[in-house]
């Protein structure tokens, strides 16, 4: 309320926009950062000297729950790491989220079972409320999934809480930044990313979609370079190409997975 509060509403300006922000080693130590970070990851994944490969279901509305598991055994039977849910994938009518949530694990069980790996499904809890985010992150726990889902837009206070949840519950956390372009986008008015990417880090999420240079997503390469920077270096150097605008050290604060996303495809690797 402080920093983006009623100063970004005053009539005497015309535009405001937060760039980047220094937190004090003191208030850093507050705040309880990832809960698995890269290493710890690739240690429960047992998956290393390589980038994790992940995609997202496609179409991401329409699916019945058994198609859309269908899908998930067959990524992952294929290579892939992880599958992921869509933003807006929730409850529909077409496809309940319990129903979701079963044939998902049906796919990563065989997939794992068949290929001998960890593989897992990133199962979106988002909601309404926080007891229903609780209800589908406890169901996808007793499921035996090794990751869950939230999208920015359920704001910083229940992402915050789900953080303190997912550590608890010793799962992986996955953050999509849906909702971030509607103040992040504008040059002039609102706040950088890279911002939000600090933020995010200081709550607790493991993973957080940072972008990409290539593919439908808007970015230039060093301004997602920065954004990188963010969440994956322990101490932040002022890089001005890379739009870091102060010396900091992050507390020892583990690192948060980037996740390049975005209309990525074979012809831009």
């Amino acid at each position: 309320a402080s920093i983006i509060g009623n100063v970004f509403g005053f009539k005497a300006v015309k535009a405001l926009r937060l760039e980047d922000m220094r937190i004090p080693f003191a208030y850093l130590k507050t705040f309880q950062g990832p809960a698995t970070g890269v290493i710890v990851e690739r240690e429960r994944l047992d998956k290393f000297g390589r980038p994790l490969l992940g995609a997202t279901v496609k179409p991401k509305l329409g699916l019945s729950g058994k198609n859309y598991g269908r899908v998930v055994y067959e990524g992952l039977r294929g290579g892939l790491d992880f599958l992921k849910d869509d933003e807006n994938i929730n409850s529909q009518p077409f496809m309940r989220w319990k129903e979701r949530f079963l044939y998902c694990m049906e796919g990563v069980n065989r997939s794992a079972a068949a290929t001998g790996e960890v593989k897992g499904s990133y199962l979106n809890v988002t909601s309404s409320t926080m007891e229903q985010m609780y209800e589908r992150a406890e169901y996808a726990d007793s499921l035996g999934s090794v990751i869950v889902m939230i999208d920015l837009v359920i704001g910083y206070t229940a992402i915050q809480t789900m953080a303190i949840w997912a550590r608890k519950a010793q799962m992986i956390l996955h953050l999509h930044r849906a909702g971030n372009s509607t103040y992040a986008r504008q040059k002039n008015h609102g706040i950088n990313f890279r911002v939000i990417c600090k933020w995010m880090r200081m709550s607790g999420v493991d993973h957080i979609h940072a972008g990409t240079v290539v593919g439908k997503l808007e970015g230039d390469p060093l301004m997602v370079k920065g954004f990188y920077n963010t969440l994956l270096l322990t101490e932040l150097k002022v890089n001005l190409a890379e739009g870091l605008f102060f010396d900091m050290s992050w507390a020892s604060l583990r690192k948060c997975v980037p996740v390049a996303s975005g209309g990525i495809h074979c012809g831009q690797m």
